[in-house]
């Protein structure tokens, strides 16, 4: 006999389906035929009772595992403890919730989550499978960021919000235990005494499986230079993800996350590749949108990747191994798994030859690349602009007043039809037909407020002239004496009196 139940949730299916319980074990079935849930009664462990923000819900224990169904009305209940006791010999144990809505309290780790707890009764949970990465801010506060599975699809404008960072205040000390050095049989046992905070990180990292290593390593990459955020990272890469392992913080990051791919090249000496983020990281309160990595023209790796020929067959333009300079093979193993097109340097050319230009935005100095769709300042925090969003450029030359000096550099500012504006300073003047240049070719408006060198200079040398004359008009001047004190008695109409020596 099969016991039905309608308009019920599987997990965090935004659908509601069929739930059906019968001796052989339950089943849940969506709108969709290919949705389906079973659940043998072999496997049933035990089942919890709980009120939930859609109504009441099931959930099923297994090994290893657990399945949440919920959509439940009050009355389900009764009719469901039986049906669990006739057909698996398992009892409906009721859970309470608080609703005090209390920010402070316990966590406490339960298999694959992480439940905060007020008055010992469950406030929420936490999905620890979810969790991308964890970070602790100085000494009191760690940070979990979630991510959404790399299965799923780019969230739509009608899509649902979804939390993607929670942070906890964990105050106070910890205390561990760790044995000596010594190598002796009774090892000497000392308390190592850390932060609160510190042993909460470690447990996420631990239940959470961040920094670990599972599925099966493609390539990892050892002791990569990022600029930003600033740091040597060990990068490994997975199937479906990579994992940025540093001596303080650890990123694991999905392919689908990465939105573009860029190979410029800095100097004669060093390349630069860089990963645009959808979702950015994060180290204390700075997010990173970007991650910067150098390596050396002359520094060259030998790599073979950890697939056959049938996995190997599923990507593009992947080889087996490589044996060639390390930003090529790293640039090509990016291309390959994260399925993105690689952005290179563009026609443009300055005086020295290369893509980029040294300019400064704010107090910031940094290399701004022209590319065939962007203007691209790369520095410790990437700035893109997008071409087709800039509403016009304006050079103009700061500081004219101050001579030949100004005429060395000058300045450029973007507007952009978004609103942001740009301006980037001191950039050489010999770049400013390039530039002026490049920019027409991509049908950019382009207004010039500089001033001609040479009305620059006669600028200067009229002001020199006023100096001068200045100057020497002061010297011409005879000096004026004012005498103090009894002198005043002196005074006579208005004029000094000749003083007796």
């Amino acid at each position: 006999m099969t016991t039905q139940f309608d308009k019920v949730y599987h997990g965090l299916s935004s659908q509601a389906g069929k739930f059906r319980v019968a001796s052989s074990g339950m089943a849940w079935k969506g709108e969709n035929d290919e949705d389906v849930t079973l659940v043998p009664s072999d496997q049933i462990k035990w089942a919890q009772w709980l009120r939930v923000a859609r109504g009441f819900q099931l959930r099923v224990g297994m090994k290893g595992r657990r399945e949440v169904f919920d959509g439940f009305e009050r009355d389900d209940h009764d009719k469901l403890a039986a049906l669990l006791k006739q057909h698996f010999s398992v009892t409906l144990e009721p859970q309470e919730v608080s609703v005090k809505g209390w920010n402070w309290g316990l966590t406490d780790f339960k298999g694959d989550d992480l439940a905060f707890l007020v008055s010992n009764k469950t406030s929420f949970e936490l999905p620890l499978h979810q969790v991308a990465n964890t970070n602790i801010a100085g000494r009191t506060e760690v940070s979990l960021e979630f991510s959404a599975p790399s299965s799923s699809k780019k969230p739509s404008k009608s899509a649902p919000d979804e939390m993607v960072e929670i942070r906890f205040f964990v105050p106070g000390q910890s205390t561990r235990a760790r044995g000596s050095d010594a190598g002796s049989e009774k090892s000497d046992v000392e308390d190592d005494e850390i932060s609160a905070a510190q042993v909460f990180h470690d447990s996420v990292k631990e239940k959470a499986g961040v920094g670990a290593v599972a599925g099966d390593m493609i390539l990892s990459f050892e002791e990569v230079l990022v600029l930003t955020p600033r740091g040597r990272y060990d990068v490994d890469m997975f199937p479906d993800f990579l994992r940025l392992r540093g001596k303080t913080y650890d990123y694991k990051i999905v392919y689908t996350a990465i939105s573009r791919l860029f190979l410029l090249p800095k100097d004669d000496l060093h390349v630069l590749f860089i990963l645009g983020l959808s979702n950015p990281i994060r180290q204390g309160q700075t997010r990173y949108q970007y991650l910067v990595m150098q390596f050396s023209r002359e520094e060259e790796i030998s790599a073979e990747l950890n697939l056959d020929e049938e996995e190997l067959s599923k990507y593009e333009r992947l080889q087996k191994s490589y044996e060639a300079p390390a930003f090529e093979v790293v640039s090509s193993v990016f291309r390959a798994l994260s399925k993105k097109k690689i952005t290179s340097a563009g026609s443009f050319q300055s005086r020295n030859g290369h893509p980029g230009l040294k300019a400064n935005l704010k107090a910031v100095q940094g290399d701004l690349f022209m590319l065939d769709k962007f203007i691209f300042f790369v520095s410790k925090q990437p700035v893109l602009v997008d071409l087709s969003d800039v509403h016009q450029v304006v050079f103009s030359r700061v500081g004219a007043a101050m001579g030949a000096s100004a005429a060395r550099t000058f300045d450029m500012k973007v507007v952009t039809k978004s609103g942001p504006e740009y301006m980037f300073t001191s950039i050489n003047k010999e770049e400013h037909e390039p530039t002026d240049a490049y920019l027409k070719d991509k049908k950019v408006r382009v207004k010039n407020e500089m001033v001609p060198e040479g009305d620059l200079l006669r600028a200067a040398a009229d002001d020199s002239d006023e100096e001068m004359q200045s100057v020497a008009s002061d010297e011409d001047e005879e000096p004026r004496v004012k005498r103090t004190g009894d002198d005043d008695e002196d005074t006579e109409n208005g004029k000094l009196a000749p003083s007796t020596p």
